[in-house]
């Protein structure tokens, strides 16, 4: 196998990206990414500290998406600005928005998203702490817009997240053996979130 020029940390975080999310995040092995580019594992090494390297990279990567994809979904012009604001529809449009665009990612690309998971400790990794902050804040810009206050605002983001994650989690794992619709259930549990934010 020749040595491939021109590789760089983007090309092998997205060949990453791509195992993880046909295979799983556990698929993901510095020998099945180097297979995939082409290159010999030890080449790797010149871009990412071992595994852990390229699953943090990874986690980076995926969180600088999420924060894009719910931006867009809430018409945020800067996603790392930490300002999104609902720009053509009230504030409860605008969750299920953020819904909607959170369950697309984290279902559309499942293994770049379980690599944002757990999240670190950010006296560990502040770095990382704070890539995986920019999508909580898009969706704490949406909320205080429609009035949730600095004091439960963390709890409000947590509740919001373990619904829509919790959701996901169960419909990727085929979770739901019942025939009622998923897409309705899904947007009952939303509905649940916009009616306690009151």
């Amino acid at each position: 196998m020749g040595r491939k020029l021109g590789l760089t940390l983007d090309d092998v975080v997205a060949a990453a990206a791509l195992i993880a999310d046909r295979d799983g995040i556990h698929s993901v092995t510095l020998a099945t990414v180097a297979d995939a580019l082409g290159v010999k594992s030890p080449s790797l090494y010149n871009h990412v500290d071992g595994l852990a390297g390229l699953r943090r990279a990874m986690a980076i990567h995926g969180s600088r998406a999420l924060a894009s994809e719910l931006a867009d979904a809430v018409g945020s012009a800067d996603p790392r600005a930490g300002d999104a604001k609902p720009s053509a529809a009230n504030s409860g449009e605008a969750v299920r928005r953020l819904a909607s665009a959170y369950r697309t990612f984290a279902t559309e690309r499942s293994g770049l998203y379980a690599s944002m998971l757990p999240a670190p400790n950010p006296a560990d990794d502040p770095e990382l702490a704070a890539e995986l902050f920019e999508s909580v804040k898009v969706v704490a810009g949406v909320f205080a817009s429609a009035g949730v206050v600095d004091e439960v605002m963390i709890p409000t983001i947590r509740a919001f997240r373990s619904t829509v994650h919790g959701f996901v989690d169960l419909e990727n794992r085929g979770g739901f053996g019942l025939p009622d619709d998923i897409d309705e259930s899904f947007d009952a549990a939303v509905e649940m979130v916009i009616s306690s934010l009151g």
